[in-house]
């Protein structure tokens, strides 16, 4: 088995496209920023893991990205590939698809760009569990909302099935992990996370990470202009 890829899906943090739910009381200024942080953050954990394939699935235009040097400088070591198909769940599945054609024999460790507390150890042990002999061929982090925040494959052509899971809804984790059980795939259940979806969830998961870009950012946004 080769190295494994941690696999980032992500689009350009524009203002007017990113982030949208947290406008108002967030401009979209503010919220672009912040969904940058989060980004940088992620990215951040990524890069604190050994011996891995960093990939980044992307879209969006990075020219219009808020913070695009910074977010430049921390895909600089990424292999990027573009994102491609129709919705989220088609998109998700070519990227694994990409993966496999690119990187054979290796396992694949899929995040997004929403989960800004992450840290490279949760990610080690998550993908840890793929790389075992006798473990399981999936890993699936919930999420509160859901959702999931991690997707991991032994075998990433597994990830075709998500282009038949409808995404963005209450019930799009138990549909996805049925899924993958359905495939013959057994599916080890990782910790639960927030995604930052609503203001609310951004205040949670920045009080769980103070020290983070994302705080810094959504404390800049709530902050009175010259607040010292």
């Amino acid at each position: 088995m080769n190295p494994t890829v941690v696999l980032v899906v992500a689009k350009a943090p524009e203002s007017g496209v990113a982030k949208t739910r947290l406008t108002p009381p967030l401009s979209p200024e503010q919220a672009a920023k912040v969904a940058a942080a989060s980004l940088l953050d992620t990215l951040n954990a990524v890069h604190g893991i050994p011996g891995i394939y960093p990939v980044i699935a992307w879209t969006g235009e990075i020219e219009r990205a808020c913070r695009r040097d910074a977010i430049e400088e921390a895909m600089a070591d990424m292999d990027l590939i573009p994102q491609r198909g129709g919705d989220l769940g088609e998109r998700l599945a070519a990227a694994h698809a990409d993966v496999a054609e690119r990187y054979p024999d290796s396992p694949v460790l899929q995040i997004g760009m929403d989960t800004p507390q992450v840290t490279s150890e949760l990610l080690v042990d998550s993908a840890a569990q793929l790389r075992s002999h006798d473990g399981p061929e999936a890993v699936l982090g919930p999420a509160v909302d859901g959702g999931w925040w991690a997707l991991g494959l032994r075998e990433p052509r597994d990830a075709e099935v998500l282009a038949h899971v409808p995404m963005s809804r209450a019930d799009t984790g138990e549909l996805t992990g049925t899924a993958l059980a359905q495939r013959g795939l057994r599916v080890h259940e990782l910790v639960e996370l927030s995604d930052v979806d609503t203001v609310l969830d951004a205040h949670r998961v920045a009080g769980s990470v103070p020290d983070s870009e994302f705080a810094a950012a959504l404390r800049a946004s709530v902050e009175p202009e010259g607040a010292v």
